[in-house]
């Protein structure tokens, strides 16, 4: 299967600092990819490079079409929805407000299809999902718990209808029932068609849910696989996961 979104021999610096050197990775139709790591690997690094927010060399491709040198709200428009591991809503609109933001103006382009089509997803649906969103939909978004937020900022950026997500850190601070729901929302957009590229600390979690696996180690792919593979691979998590 043709790779949706893919990274060759990415670079990506800040300033004068390089984080990433030579990324090789790429992620297919409707899969989940772990991206595991220690902090200071590069993980989020790789994830804004893709939404144009570091300066890099090499290639990222997106359907076919190049990426690097796109703005921000351009590459979302291609189809790539992102949630940054700080969830960014807004404190001060409420809930409601923070999800209609996430729609796009007019069509969404889905590169699988070829074609325009407007984004599928309504606030009611949300609600439906995540039913204490509903409950607080007049709840200015600020006054959330933690986890609530979480829940926020992953439905505002299904509200844009992606074609794949690029999720930082998600679980990072949250309780272990709500550690539970961000995963089965991640399966749920799976089973939806959309594409996954996590970015997770919490090997548990990736284990069960990704189809495959890589592993940054000081700006560099050092391992690539599948969940079995890297539970097989005990020299690998000694020497870049476990502490």
């Amino acid at each position: 299967m043709t790779a949706l979104l893919e990274f060759a021999g990415v670079d990506a610096f800040y300033g004068k600092s390089q984080v990433l050197r030579g990324i090789d990775l790429h992620v297919k139709p409707g899969e989940i990819v772990g991206l595991l790591g220690r902090n200071g690997a590069g993980r989020s690094t790789l994830v804004k490079a893709a939404m144009g927010l570091v300066e890099v060399r090499g290639a990222i491709r997106f359907a076919g079409k190049e990426l690097v040198g796109l703005k921000p709200f351009e590459v979302a428009r291609r189809g790539i929805g992102y949630v940054p591991e700080s969830r960014d809503v807004f404190p001060t609109l409420t809930v409601e407000q923070n999800l209609l933001l996430g729609q796009k103006p007019g069509y969404n382009v889905n590169p699988q299809a070829g074609s325009g089509s407007l984004s599928p997803w309504r606030t009611d649906d949300m609600y439906r999902l995540f039913p204490r969103l509903g409950e607080r939909a007049d709840t200015q978004a600020g006054v959330l718990s933690g986890g609530e937020q979480q829940i926020l900022a992953l439905c505002r950026t299904l509200m844009g209808n992606p074609c794949v997500v690029l999720v930082d850190e998600p679980t990072e601070g949250l309780a272990p029932q709500v550690v539970e729901q961000v995963a089965q929302f991640l399966l749920f957009l799976q089973q939806r068609g959309v594409a996954v590229l996590l970015v997770e600390q919490k090997l548990a979690m990736a284990l069960e849910i990704s189809q495959r696996l890589y592993i940054l180690g000081r700006g560099q792919v050092v391992f690539e696989g599948t969940p079995a593979e890297l539970g097989a691979n005990a020299p690998v998590r000694r020497e870049w996961l476990e502490i």
